[in-house]
């Protein structure tokens, strides 16, 4: 990107220029390099956006479901042939490589194209009464205006699978994305007005934090929707208690993948580099924690610290990086800073490449590997948002199995293993929303739930058609005739 992209809000049928603070966005490759910037919203937007919704919301959720469908469709259709251009300023501006960043807008285009086809699915259920002359229906109907905060690490495909089915569900939205990434935001606004939605069903708030606790502390929400740290989720999940709005919180994690004695060692090692590196670790669904069967430990490291040596690091839109910077120079500080921790404790480092990266500008650092067997250090415990990744060697399967429930999240998790007995009991052992044999712990489908066990989730899953759970309420209709 040569030229620096202005930054606007969407509010009812306006794209607006705010009155507040100036906004920016850097590029973590290169931190002196302004990719967008624009003026903040202020409350003032945020209560016309909001009013705005609410306008909307009777007509829009009174159009067929099929009709709603066709302007995801159409967004579905606009963010495909964008794509390339799309996913070369997401890797600008969020920093994961440019096949990911590609990746990742087509993803949206394949979530919102998923969602324009609810109009197809069960729409309600009906039950036999015990009267004469009377059928009883289950039908459902959305919940109003939806609060939607997304946060930086997937810009464009987690604010499309809670746009999608918000919006597919007859809903309409007011979203504030995270601060560091808010032109992939301005995009995936683009591509739905420009598919002709309806003025006011989706409005875009740019600004900072604060922007985010008013919005989700409305009078007029009607349901919040949120994707972030467990400690803002549930502080925001104990304020909606209060007023009666419900609240979907995708949340932390802390996710394993356990190598057990029999794996494919070669499979393993791909996946745990993919689970645990790509978009330089910072996904929720991240492997962070690896534990390797002791009989194989020393052969598997071997092979995987190896591996990991040889990942490329550097500018995202170069073809051969395999691993950009991380999000910003904070969250390289505090990766760093928990590396040396560990380092002082008396964790041992695997690979030999030093973490802190000192001949680039960027927010970059290496992908690190650390050996926690006998220790209780707490970089075993804690989400840490990066390309580091804790290792533990056990004794046999129950051990591997415990040790992969240890601690407060349950998103996801992965166990390699050729043995079918040891792959079932791993799905009656692990407490975890969402478990992998034989794959990476990162990933999700648009068409099955997502979300986790534990103190990773709060509220319905996300995603398939566990999403009508959450942005949808039922109701009971006893219908009989009037004679």
């Amino acid at each position: 990107m040569t030229t620096t992209v202005e930054l606007r809000s969407r509010i009812g049928n306006r794209w607006v220029t705010g009155e507040g603070a100036q906004v920016q966005s850097w590029s973590p490759t290169h931190p002196d390099r302004v990719i967008a910037e624009g003026r903040a919203a202020e409350a003032v937007d945020l209560a016309a956006a909001v009013s705005a919704a609410s306008e909307a919301a009777q007509a829009w959720a009174r159009l067929p479901a099929a009709s709603r469908g066709a302007y995801l469709a159409r967004a579905s259709a606009l963010l495909t042939e964008r794509a390339d251009a799309v996913g070369s300023e997401l890797a600008s501006e969020e920093g994961k490589t440019l096949t990911e960043g590609i990746g990742e807008v087509r993803r949206a285009a394949a979530i919102l194209d998923y969602f324009s086809r609810v109009g197809d699915h069960n729409a309600g259920s009906v039950y036999n009464s015990p009267r004469v002359g009377e059928r009883i229906l289950v039908t459902r109907r959305p919940l109003g205006v939806i609060a939607v905060v997304t946060p930086f690490n997937f810009p464009i495909a987690i604010p499309a699978w809670k746009i999608g089915p918000a919006l597919a569900y007859g809903n309409t939205v007011v979203w504030k994305p995270a601060g560091t990434v808010p032109l992939l935001a301005v995009r995936l606004a683009e591509a739905l007005v420009d598919a002709g939605l309806p003025d006011g069903v989706l409005n875009l708030l740019i600004g900072p934090t604060s922007l985010g606790s008013e919005l989700v502390s409305h009078p007029r929400i009607d349901a919040i929707t949120f994707t972030g740290s467990t400690r803002v989720g549930r502080a925001i999940a104990a304020q909606a208690a209060a007023r009666g709005v419900a609240v979907q919180a995708e949340l932390g994690g802390k996710n394993a993948a356990v190598v057990l004695a029999d794996a494919d060692l070669d499979l393993a090692v791909s996946q745990v580099i993919a689970g645990a590196f790509n978009s330089s670790g910072q996904k929720c669904t991240a492997t962070s924690r690896l534990i390797v069967d002791e009989s194989i430990a020393d052969r598997f490291l071997a092979r995987l610290v190896a591996a990991t040596d040889a990942l490329r690091v550097g500018d995202p839109l170069l073809e051969q990086t395999q691993l950009g910077p991380v999000i910003s120079d904070a969250s390289r500080q505090s990766l760093l800073n928990a590396i040396d921790a560990a380092d002082r404790s008396g964790v041992k480092r695997l690979t030999t490449r030093a973490p802190r990266i000192a001949d680039r500008d960027g927010h970059f650092v290496a992908p690190t590997i650390l050996d926690c067997t006998g220790t209780d250090h707490e970089i075993w415990d804690d989400e840490l948002f990066g390309p580091v990744l804790a290792v533990k060697r056990v004794a046999g399967t129950p051990e591997a199995f415990a040790e992969a429930n240890r601690g407060e999240f349950g998103l996801t998790a992965a166990v390699f293993t050729r043995n079918l007995g040891e792959a079932l009991e791993a799905i009656e052992s692990i407490d975890t929303g969402i478990l992998h044999i034989n794959s990476e712990s990162a990933g999700a489908d648009p068409h099955v739930p997502f979300g986790g066990a534990k103190g990773s989730g709060l509220g319905p899953k996300e995603q398939g058609e566990a999403a009508q759970d959450f942005f949808t309420h039922t109701t009971t209709v006893y219908l009989r005739g009037g004679a």
